[in-house]
């Protein structure tokens, strides 16, 4: 994997997780395809709809598969049933490792922030079980924000906490409402092709 770094001086370093630094995707597409189907779901999971949706908050992804699937669901069930069967099968995720190499580099001379849609424990243990809770002392998750992605909020709050100015820090990014995102927060980005096509 290249990864196309933009030419310029950046301040710090924003590193969304699932899927960026952690091949985590697979694993939470599978705990999202259960979860679904014991709510209701009578056919598997589309993984296109699952992948468009990257970054975008657990439990608006829980919403909006049960709006295309035509579900009535219980929105705060599902979501802890999905988390619960992520984490049941947090050893088998992997890293990035080009992403992570860059972010030990990076992180030795200037300030690096997780911003994840996750929730935080789950963010928290994610980071913990890869071994990479040390480098990302700052972590912003879904549970620190009004707005999830393609919002522009957990990136402007990670500069904010990075002590940065937004326009100095470069994201790391897998998915489109991230990429949306870090532009509506006014940050250059950096595309992660975690997914094989």
């Amino acid at each position: 994997m290249h990864l196309e770094i933009p030419a310029g001086e950046f301040a710090g370093y924003i590193f969304d997780l699932d899927g960026t630094l952690i091949d985590s995707m697979p694993v939470h597409y599978l705990a999202w395809d259960a979860a679904m189907q014991r709510a209701g779901l009578k056919e598997t999971l589309s993984e296109d709809l699952f992948y468009a949706l990257g970054g975008v908050p657990t439990r608006r992804v829980a919403d909006l598969f049960a709006a295309h699937y035509q579900l009535t669901i219980d929105t705060e069930a599902v979501f802890h049933e999905k988390e619960r069967l992520f984490v049941e099968k947090l050893a088998a995720v992997r890293l990035i490792e080009p992403v992570v190499a860059f972010a030990r580099q990076v992180a030795k001379t200037h300030p690096t922030a997780i911003a994840s849609g996750g929730p935080r424990n789950v963010v928290r243990q994610s980071l913990q079980c890869s071994g990479l809770s040390d480098l990302f002392p700052i972590v912003v998750s879904a549970d620190d924000v009004t707005h999830g992605k393609p919002a522009p909020d957990m990136f402007l709050l990670a500069a904010q906490r990075m002590g940065v100015a937004p326009a100095r820090c470069l994201v790391f990014e897998d998915a489109e409402p991230g990429m949306r995102a870090a532009e509506a927060a006014g940050m250059q980005w950096v595309r992660v092709a975690s997914r094989k096509v």
